[in-house]
């Protein structure tokens, strides 16, 4: 494949997590990478595209605070720029509850930061990219699967009170997803909701991860483990590749299990 027919990846927050393994993911399944994420490029992206570089993929990496709204439409005009294309838009990039308050408790400063990142910033940069995948004449013909993909969570159906501005976020992902595959299957662009479990990462660690032990050790997860990032980029990967090509506006649970429920 050239390098002009090679599908195009953007993966926000993709320094570190979910959003690496994402990255990583990609790279396997032939995708050059746009990296986004908050920090200045220093070392941590410089050893990203290192590493990208080494197994011969393509990779840049681009400073934004998906918040800055103002800003969405100079990075993507980069992106664009530096790889000629645009086929799939993976919104990993979201911040977690903390400190953990009960929802009587919650002030509006803590709601307003959640919802500024998690679902404000990420529906305006996916209208963005949306624009400009529908601007793409090619879509139709070219033979590249174009999808968009949203890291939800459980907690888009599965409370936490002392997490309630996650919980809500979190659903107005899925139902953003839900919208956006609905208005976008028509344009030949698919829409994917990818739902975690209990993955073991830097931010699921603070949350308390001796309760999670527990709630796995009680049986609440069939498969009986956490989840792990390169669980995320495999199902990343599969749904970017089109392996599932009459798929969209579904969420997929990558959670062993969790969301399975006893009846008695």
């Amino acid at each position: 494949m050239t390098a002009q027919k090679q599908p195009v990846a953007v993966v926000t927050g993709g320094l570190r997590g979910l959003g690496l393994a994402a990255v990583r993911g990609l790279a396997a399944r032939g995708f050059r990478v746009a990296v986004v994420d908050l920090p200045p490029a220093d070392g941590a992206s410089d050893r990203l595209l290192a590493e990208l570089d080494s197994a011969d993929t393509l990779g840049r990496y681009y400073q934004l605070d998906i918040s800055d709204t103002d800003r969405h439409a100079e990075v993507v005009d980069q992106i664009l720029s530096d790889f000629g294309r645009l086929d799939c838009l993976h919104n990993n990039a979201g911040i977690a509850a903390r400190p953990l308050t009960d929802i009587l408790d919650l002030t509006p400063e803590a709601f307003d930061r959640s919802v500024a990142v998690n679902l404000r910033g990420t529906f305006f940069l996916t209208q963005e990219v949306a624009r400009r995948m529908v601007a793409d004449e090619d879509r139709h013909h070219d033979g590249i699967y174009r999808c968009i993909i949203n890291v939800s969570s459980i907690a888009a159906e599965l409370v936490s009170p002392d997490r309630s501005q996650y919980n809500i976020t979190k659903a107005g992902l899925s139902m953003l997803t839900k919208v956006l595959a609905y208005r976008l299957g028509p344009e030949n662009i698919a829409v994917h909701e990818i739902r975690p479990g209990f993955m073991r990462t830097a931010m699921t660690a603070s949350a308390g991860s001796p309760e999670i032990d527990t709630a796995i050790a009680e049986g609440r997860v069939p498969l009986s483990r956490w989840g792990t990032p390169e669980d995320i980029g495999t199902a990343v990967g599969t749904l970017a590749s089109g392996d599932l090509p009459y798929m969209t506006g579904q969420p997929l649970w990558i959670a062993g299990g969790l969301n399975v429920t006893k009846a008695t």
